[in-house]
């Protein structure tokens, strides 16, 4: 069930104005809402829904356990059964073959012949986002700064609400739970916000990155190595595709769960006008990012024991950063060039966020962040090394196809949409709109979405993830 889908929309609609109704009986409104998430996941995934309540079941229990003692030797290794739960599911599912394949080719260089057994697992969509979720609980209980939350379907909600469940953003426990047991609140802002982050999420996915996909997929197809220009044209188609792919999926969860009165985090800030790689990280995917700040860098120390261990830290960070994202060692690489640039700017003591940045300083960063986007997209290594070895064979006299002139139009007029979302603030030119503008402006971007879409709703990329 994707938010891009006329089932979506049934389902949501049928979702909220039962909420809605249910406003003045709290309790029934709260089933209501977590069944609706558990059947949400249950049609995307079946029988793997039993990982989730797993897990979470593992959870719970873990931390009142953790609750009812002082004694710190003991919540350690409550700790440690949490982290083996779901971190070892988590491997289990998506990394189990690529653990296997990396041994086998190891093996093969030093000379010995090992033979792994293989299996087709089937990945739960959105076990990265939801084993994160659940261990930022645990983790945050471990150190006292959260109290046990006692209710079992609380935590099962805040780690299943639908709208946030496939790609985030990742919650925090701190902050979702208190929202479950208020009564919940909708202005005439907060309601022309919402309807304007799902419109806008639709228009960034439907008119943007899916049409962006179809040259993307061409250029980066690995029957063909694609002309120089093909090439760079299919970089910068992805940069825009995956902004807009999942700041669109974005749009739509913060949107939905506004409507249902419900307050999630911001995942993008104008990540391509970023001053640094690690102004990058401040702006992009928010929620992950200070997640990996928060849990990970800071646990292995920070930059709290001299530079080298900080720069070992950045580097470890961004590794496993670019290894949650998926099950290959492009995708190690682009972490690691991350984690690269971070140690070197951390080196040479760049300031990440100046008062006064040049917009070529924020160009020549954009072009680095388009750049280190290949090995992300590319199909391992090998299909990496195409697309780089295509971006230099330049040929003078290298037409513009027809293909090559749509992608560059979609580019631009995706650009001159984020400028003037920036400029003239549209929200606010619709809240100053009498009812009949605010209505035309609607129903503009749902014929566009509906005129240009396809004839099956596209998945968004970080479901794979």
């Amino acid at each position: 069930m994707l938010f891009n889908s006329l089932e979506y929309v049934i389902f949501y609609l049928i979702v909220l104005v039962l909420a809605w109704a249910l406003v003045g009986v709290r309790s029934l409104r709260f089933w209501l809402i977590l069944v609706a998430s558990i059947y949400f996941y249950a049609s995307n995934n079946g029988w793997q829904t039993f990982i989730l309540l797993g897990t979470t079941t593992v959870d719970y229990f873990v931390c009142l356990w953790m609750g009812r003692t002082e004694e710190q030797r003991h919540r350690r290794a409550l700790l440690l059964l949490s982290l083996v739960s779901n971190l070892g599911t988590l491997a289990f599912f998506k990394y189990f073959n690529f653990f296997g394949t990396s041994i086998e080719s190891v093996a093969h260089v030093l000379g010995l012949a090992i033979a792994l057994p293989h299996k087709d697992i089937a990945l739960p969509i959105g076990i990265s986002f939801f084993t994160f979720e659940a261990l930022s609980y645990t983790i945050d209980v471990y150190r006292r700064e959260i109290p046990v939350e006692r209710k079992f379907p609380s935590l099962v909600l805040m780690v299943s609400f639908f709208p946030h469940l496939i790609a985030g953003p990742i919650v925090r426990a701190r902050s979702f739970f208190p929202q479950i047991g208020r009564r919940p609140k909708l202005t005439e802002d907060d309601f022309d916000w919402a309807v304007f982050r799902i419109f806008s999420g639709l228009l960034k996915k439907i008119v943007f990155a899916d049409l962006l996909a179809l040259y993307v997929d061409a250029a980066f197809a690995t029957d063909h190595a694609p002309t120089a220009l093909a090439a760079w044209i299919g970089v910068y188609a992805f940069a825009f595709q995956i902004y807009f792919d999942f700041s669109g999926y974005t749009d739509i969860a913060l949107g939905c769960a506004k409507l249902l009165g419900f307050d999630l985090p911001e995942n993008f800030r104008r990540p391509y006008a970023a001053t640094s790689i690690t102004d990058f990280w401040r702006r992009w995917h928010m929620s992950l990012s200070s997640w990996l700040r928060d849990y990970l860098y800071i646990s292995l120390g920070g930059n709290r024991h001299g530079r080298w261990r900080t720069y070992r830290n950045l580097m470890v960070t961004m590794l496993l950063g670019g290894l949650w994202h998926g099950a290959g060692w492009n995708f190690v690489i682009w972490g690691g060039l991350h984690g690269l640039f971070l140690s070197i700017e951390r080196a040479l003591g760049v300031d990440p966020n100046p008062k006064e940045a040049s917009l070529l300083r924020r160009l020549a960063y954009f072009q680095l962040v388009v750049l280190t986007w290949i090995p992300f997209r590319a199909d391992g290594a090998e299909g990496a090394l195409r697309i780089v070895k295509s971006m230099l064979s330049a040929v003078p006299g290298d037409p513009l196809t027809n293909g090559q002139l749509a992608a560059i139009a979609i580019m631009a007029g995706a650009l001159a949409w984020q400028l003037i979302a920036e400029r003239i603030e549209p929200l606010q030119l619709l809240h100053r709109s009498n009812f009949v503008m605010r209505a035309a402006f609607y129903v503009a971007v749902l014929a566009l979405t509906t005129v240009l879409s396809a004839e099956e709703a596209k998945t968004f990329i970080y479901f794979r993830f």
